[in-house]
């Protein structure tokens, strides 16, 4: 990957992370992440990649960012300074999930063995 693709997904994150702070509204006790940006090498298209905790709320934060898509999109093109702005698209974070399943597996691993 171009050292340019990196700090696109870099400043990708960063804008639309501060962007989603200030404008999404998350359920009580809910912590939305956006764990990395992957843009295309023509820089049309960005999966950003989130993860929502606690894992029960995933799928309300997910419809709540998805359903804000376009005013975020809006608000990512005025805040960023090139062209062409990469299309956002959001995606949830697997590792993320699988990294936590065994994270609990070892706690409760090193439980059983004490």
């Amino acid at each position: 990957m171009g050292k340019r693709i990196e700090q696109v997904n870099q400043l990708i994150k960063e804008e639309l992370s501060q962007i989603i702070s200030r404008e999404i509204e998350l359920p009580p006790g809910t912590l939305l992440t956006l764990t990395r940006v992957e843009t295309s090498v023509d820089l049309r298209q960005a999966k950003v990649f989130i993860s929502v905790i606690p894992e029960g709320k995933r799928e309300k934060v997910s419809e709540e960012v998805n359903r804000n898509i376009y005013d975020l999109q809006q608000r990512l093109n005025k805040r960023l300074n090139m062209r062409p702005i990469p299309k956002i698209r959001f995606i949830e974070e697997k590792e993320t999930v699988e990294a936590g399943r065994v994270e609990e597996i070892l706690e409760k691993l090193k439980k059983g063995k004490k």
